[in-house]
């Protein structure tokens, strides 16, 4: 019993790193640095380097910077493009460096898993924000960004504290994703094309230039089958 719950505390803190650090890598650093240099928690010697003072440092005013560029319209966009080359692979060394010395293969293994949560939980993070700058107001960041800091904080202490219903709610988390990843995909090919025609960049689609010539040479939209109605 003693080795399955050892198994869970360490497969817990291993993809709670990875898929905290895919939404606020800097907010996942600081507090396991927080609760590793209190003595809350004791991780595996090659993680124990976020526990360092300057790490923390760094952590800590890298977080305050993500927290107000986060709130911005349209520049939480930039600033998620750019994490997108630190998020993941941090994500990959995070989870690796949590399996601790069970092997280089556990640690590979680890890493490969790590790195793809910490890609789909940042791609999640990415594009709904994408949809939310569509409306016009800031309220919605704000409270997007508010959400996904208590989100990573409250992932951190419960990976900890409950490994095994992380756990359980990793997986319904996993299901979620692959359910809505595509439709959060279909909806940012929508803003970035209605974006184009706004600067010119991108010509209306061939089905909507049609529905345009139909609209304006009989009056009507085709019917539904596709085909011209004949002029009067």
């Amino acid at each position: 019993m003693d080795e399955l719950n050892s198994i869970s505390q360490t497969l817990a803190l291993s993809m709670g790193a990875a898929w905290d650090s895919g939404i606020n890598l800097y907010a996942t650093l600081l507090m396991l640095g927080y609760l590793a240099h209190t003595g809350n928690i004791d991780l595996p010697p090659d993680l124990m380097i976020v526990a360092d003072p300057l790490v923390m440092a760094a952590a800590g005013l890298m977080y305050c910077v993500e927290f107000f560029v986060d709130k911005i319209p349209g520049v939480d966009t930039g600033w998620d493009t750019i994490h997108t080359f630190v998020r993941i692979p941090a994500g990959a060394m995070l989870a690796a460096g949590a399996i601790g010395d069970i092997g280089p293969v556990a640690e590979l293994s680890a890493a490969i898993i790590g790195g793809g949560l910490a890609a789909a939980t940042h791609a999640t993070k990415a594009g709904s924000r994408v949809l939310i700058n569509t409306s016009p107001e800031p309220f919605s960041n704000w409270t997007a960004s508010v959400g996904e800091d208590i989100a990573v904080f409250f992932g951190v202490w419960a990976s900890i504290q409950h490994p095994s219903l992380f756990i359980l709610a990793l997986i319904v988390f996993i299901l979620l994703l692959v359910w809505l990843i595509p439709k959060l995909w279909r909806g940012i090919k929508r803003v970035f094309r209605f974006i184009g025609r706004m600067f010119g960049w991108s010509e209306p689609e061939e089905s909507d230039e049609k529905t345009q010539t139909w609209a304006e040479t009989f009056g009507s939209k085709p019917s539904s089958t596709g085909k011209l109605p004949e002029p009067e």
